[in-house]
């Protein structure tokens, strides 16, 4: 997009004369737009303002935090973790960061968190048997629904259902950790309730669901007409990995913001 470019140049090179060149330069070199994305200059002006998607496409402005991401976590040598309401440090940052430097894999949860700023709800007609169809209403956010709906799509249209379903659990897990545990477990020992509601999932059994379904996407052939399937055996294999990113962004960059950006509901 033209006004994402006019806002690096403006940002990363404000001085530099010819913007068209620039403009040309970036495009042609992935290595240099890389670097201007990651400017902290870029970085200071999205968090400062208040209006950033009016003026960059909410690709970019997730793009960027990934970037700032990827530096502030190779800086540091362990992660933190929630178990229960305590705090526990893990040294694996050396292996987030190397996930995270994958280009494709950067760039594939940009879009997923893109992804998320239009979520919606649908009803549609579904044949139960010869002459009986039954109306079932989803959410592209509900694990729930989409499998349900899933299992009523032929083979063919099951790709789009098996992607959304492990993206949304490693979102949840990523951005709203909080709401896999809400009455899960007893806030202080972190112990999950015998007796909890009916189908309300845990940190773990979103984990499993998502790489349960990032496999079966990546199987599809689907996946492989689009160049996804290496992405999606990564995110599998590296789910708890891929989670850490978004937990840095959701923490730091946008904690307050979340459900301004999002709109997501317990």
């Amino acid at each position: 997009m033209d006004s994402d470019l006019d806002f690096i140049i403006r940002e990363a090179a404000p001085d530099f004369s010819d913007k068209e060149k620039l403009k040309q330069i970036i495009r042609e070199d992935d290595g240099f737009r890389k670097a201007l994305v990651g400017d902290e200059r870029v970085f200071r002006r999205v968090m400062a303002d208040e209006e950033i998607f009016l003026k960059i496409s909410p690709a970019l402005y997730f793009e960027i935090l990934l970037r700032k991401t990827l530096k502030e976590l190779g800086k540091t040598s362990h992660t933190i973790e929630k178990i229960g309401s305590e705090q526990v440090p893990v040294f694996d940052t050396k292996a987030v960061v190397d996930f995270l430097a994958r280009e494709t894999v950067l760039e594939y949860l940009a879009d997923m968190l893109t992804s998320f700023t239009r979520t919606q709800s649908y009803t549609v007609p579904v044949r139960v048997r010869k002459g009986v169809w039954r109306k079932i209403r989803f959410s592209d956010m509900d694990v729930d629904s989409l499998s349900r709906l899933c299992e009523t799509a032929s083979e063919e249209h099951r790709f789009g259902f098996y992607k959304r379903i492990a993206d949304v659990c490693l979102f949840i897990l990523g951005v709203f950790p909080e709401y896999a545990q809400f009455d899960y477990q007893y806030p202080l020992s972190g112990e999950v309730k015998l007796k909890i509601r009916p189908r309300r999932r845990g940190m773990q059994e979103y984990e499993e669901e998502g790489k349960k379904f990032y496999r079966l996407a990546a199987e599809h052939e689907s996946a492989r007409m689009l160049e996804l399937s290496r992405v999606f055996w990564l995110l599998r294999e590296n789910f708890n990995a891929a989670k850490k990113p978004l937990n840095f962004i959701s923490e730091h960059y946008f904690a307050r913001k979340r459900s301004q950006l999002f709109g997501v509901q317990n």
